[in-house]
């Protein structure tokens, strides 16, 4: 197969054009106009830069680096994508620590996860799969999501809540076994309001 001149180089354009969107998000989230040096050296912010790089170039011949790399930072943070590039515009990781994201599960723009949160499949029954997540959704602290379910937009899954079913739009989930609470705008507070 024939490839042209794009598949040698790192597309660097898709790269900043993702990263560039996630840190106004980040900052929008954090209420500052910039972020402090600090925080740009710490382990949340060096493997979205280091997600969105493998990201964009799925289609280079720089694909397999940023894979290893990012292989590499699991060892350190306990982060693990297991190669999934799906995830949308506007990305937080809240906290670093263990933080498993399926391989094939779907995930929507705007979406927060933090530590000890499991994103997974379920190996039998009817929700046999992994989930599909819908945009502006929060998952927070020790939380797990499992199964061929549907996660609606404007989600908030509180933490230590376990979700194996579906949640419609405008939804805070709660506890283990898990309850819906409609709210309109259940993530304001948790994420900042920001065109997709």
């Amino acid at each position: 197969m024939k490839k042209g001149i794009a598949y040698l180089l790192p597309n660097n354009a898709k790269y900043k054009e993702m990263i560039d969107y996630d840190y106004r998000f980040l900052c929008a989230f954090k209420n500052k106009k910039e972020m402090p040096s600090s925080y740009l050296k710490g382990y949340e912010w060096k493997t979205t830069k280091l997600y969105r790089k493998a990201q964009a170039n799925q289609d280079t011949i720089w694909k397999k680096y940023y894979e290893f790399r990012l292989e590499r930072m699991e060892r350190k943070t306990g982060i693990n994508f297991e190669n999934n590039m799906s995830i949308g515009k506007g990305f937080i990781i809240g906290h670093w620590g263990k933080i498993v994201l399926n391989g094939k599960a779907k995930y929507g723009n705007q979406f927060f996860v933090t530590h000890n949160v499991t994103i997974g499949r379920d190996i039998r029954g009817k929700r046999k799969g992994t989930p599909t997540f819908g945009d502006r959704v929060v998952v927070r602290t020790n939380s797990t999501v499992v199964g061929n379910i549907h996660i609606g937009n404007d989600v908030l899954i509180a933490p230590n809540t376990f979700v194996n079913f579906d949640v419609p739009d405008h939804s805070i989930v709660i506890g283990n076994p898990a309850t819906i609470h409609h709210r309109d705008n259940a993530t304001e507070g948790h994420l900042p309001e920001m065109e997709i």
